[in-house]
């Protein structure tokens, strides 16, 4: 008897004002002054303006990097202007101020911080407000009016636009140069306008903020990140920024919510801070280092008890797992019963642990018991899709020596993908076909279905007939008569190939097959049919495949 062979199976950013070549190595060299002609545009664009005009560079792509902070810089912030309150801000020449009075007296007007650092109000004169905080303006400016207006005069002041001002951003970041913004922006939106700290040289905790020379601050990016904190900095004409160098650094990976490289300004780093840093996911009982200092790699393991007597050295990689021994399994019961429909079992329980525990009932065909696990799905996936892949492989590999098999060979290609999207979308069952004869000693695994058929009184036709529907179960009757009665075979069905599946999964040759029981299905192939006796086997072998895995008959 002939078988078929079965396979298992936008930015729009502040700008870069004046681009300059910057010191990668950071030698000292000192920045490069402006012309006379770009410090004659520096006093016009330093003119107050209640929003200031900002020119594009072009975008930069962020770069994909593990290192923590990387983040920061996808240019999100280089859009950005510091005009929200700031109580700590210093006024300086150049701010723009709102003043109101109203009462006996009515005034409004935009004052501009002249360069002795005053403001005038007509009928009141110069005040002097150069250095005074935020905070400390509007009720400095009450106490002068009131020296004039003593009663019936109401009083309103507020900084409107702090000055623009042209920052440099230098050492390893990934374009270096002069950019404009206003006094009171972050130093990270100056930093973003420069694309951001270099993902694979520069230091993400060793960042300094000079004026004249002379470090004023020293930012660690890691304590806004982590903790929320940064520092506001009053920026003014000619700071610079200096990305340093990167430090030391190591790895984490693993069950972790920041899977990332980190910095440590240390040469030595507890693995207590590296995992506060990194936040251990609840379930991680283990910790493993790759150590590769000198020529040697090493390992070591470790429980995570143990984590306060382990050091970080540069370049340790840190891998937090889930380490832990399988103490139980949780299986899933479906179908014709009336018990739990969960159960927990000791890890290496049997079936007959489960079959002892059901609570059956008249509709339960507990013989056709049937067991899906996800193990063997997955399989049945991975199977499949080699069998595409070598279907494919011959496609493309198929040579043409005239027209006529040129579009032969076309025509076979939309075939095989056709065939390829169908199959890549079927879902695998991933049924175990138990054996009555050794049923109670099949080893579950956790996440297994059981399911128990309910009893039937039909027998389900479909595939390649004219009418698929369910038949009503007969005791005489043989396959064709179930064929007959859903309206014979279609014009594109395979007569000779045909599948029978019993209520338990198992699947049957029809010409191995005399007596159909209720609740089985006949499934009736479809013929292929192509030029290529070898690409027909192939098809069919794969539509074979998929019907008994996944009881899906595709039709393509």
């Amino acid at each position: 008897m002939k078988r078929t062979p079965v396979l298992l199976f936008v930015l729009q950013t502040h700008a870069l004002a004046i681009p300059i070549v910057a010191d990668p190595n950071l030698t000292g060299v000192p920045l490069p002054t402006l012309s006379p002609q770009t410090s004659q545009s520096d006093q016009q664009s330093s003119a107050p303006s209640p929003s200031p005009m900002i020119s594009n560079p072009a975008p930069i792509t962020p770069p994909v990097s593990r290192m923590f902070g990387a983040q920061l810089f996808t240019g999100a912030m280089s859009n950005t202007l510091g005009v929200g309150f700031n109580p700590n801000y210093r006024l300086n020449i150049g701010d723009q101020i709102t003043v109101q009075l109203w009462g006996a007296y009515t005034y409004e007007g935009h004052l501009t911080i002249d360069p002795k650092g005053n403001i005038f109000i007509p009928n009141v004169g110069p005040i002097h407000i150069e250095g005074l905080s935020n905070s400390e303006l509007n009720g400095f400016i009450t106490k002068q009016v009131k020296n004039v207006y003593q009663a019936n005069v109401n009083v309103y002041a507020a900084l409107n636009a702090a000055q623009p001002v042209k920052v440099y951003v230098t050492g390893f970041v990934m374009r270096p140069g002069l950019y404009n913004g206003v006094a009171s922006d972050s130093l990270i939106s100056f930093l973003d306008r420069a694309g951001g700290v270099d993902p694979n040289r520069g230091s993400y905790i060793n960042i300094k903020v000079k004026r004249n020379g002379v470090v004023r601050k020293k930012v660690n990016l890691y304590e806004f990140l982590l903790n929320g904190t940064l520092d506001l900095i009053q920026f003014t004409d000619g700071d610079v920024i200096i990305v340093e160098p990167r430090q030391h650094t190591f790895s984490v990976e693993g069950e972790v919510f920041n899977s990332y490289d980190f910095e440590f300004s240390k040469p030595i780093l507890a693995v207590n801070e590296a995992l506060r840093w990194a936040r251990i996911k609840p379930g991680a009982t283990h910790l493993s280092i790759i150590r590769r200092q000198g020529n040697v790699k090493l390992s070591e393991y470790y429980p995570l008890s143990s984590a306060e007597q382990i050091l970080l050295e540069d370049g340790d990689k840190l891998l937090v797992t889930s380490d832990r021994y399988a103490g139980s399994i949780q299986v899933r019961v479906q179908g014709a019963h009336s018990g739990e429909h969960a159960l927990v079992l000791p890890y290496g329980a049997r079936m007959n642990q489960v079959l002892a525990q059901l609570k059956t009932n008249t509709m339960s065909q507990i013989h056709a018991i049937q067991l899906y696990r996800k193990s063997v799905a997955q399989r049945q996936g991975e199977m499949a899709e080699l069998a595409l892949k070598k279907l494919q492989e011959f496609s493309l590999t198929a040579t043409s020596a005239t027209n006529e098999e040129a579009t032969l060979r076309t025509q076979e290609a939309d075939l095989i993908n056709r065939l390829v999207t169908a199959v890549r979308n079927i879902q695998f069952k991933g049924q175990v076909i138990l054996n009555e004869s050794n049923i109670n000693d099949v080893l579950l695994e956790d996440g297994d279905v059981i399911n128990i058929p309910e009893r039937s009184s039909v027998v389900m036709v479909h595939g390649e007939i004219v009418m698929p529907t369910a038949v009503i179960w007969q005791r005489n009757f043989a396959i064709k008569d179930y064929i007959k009665k859903a309206g014979g075979f279609s014009q594109g069905s395979s007569k000779s190939e045909l599948i029978i599946i019993k209520q338990n999964g198992e699947s049957i040759p029809g010409d191995d097959i005399k007596n159909i029981d209720p609740g089985d299905e006949i499934m009736v192939l479809p013929k292929i049919e192509t030029k290529n006796l070898e690409l027909t086997k192939a098809i069919s072998s794969i539509i074979y495949q998929v019907a008994v895995a996944a009881k899906v008959l595709l039709n393509i």
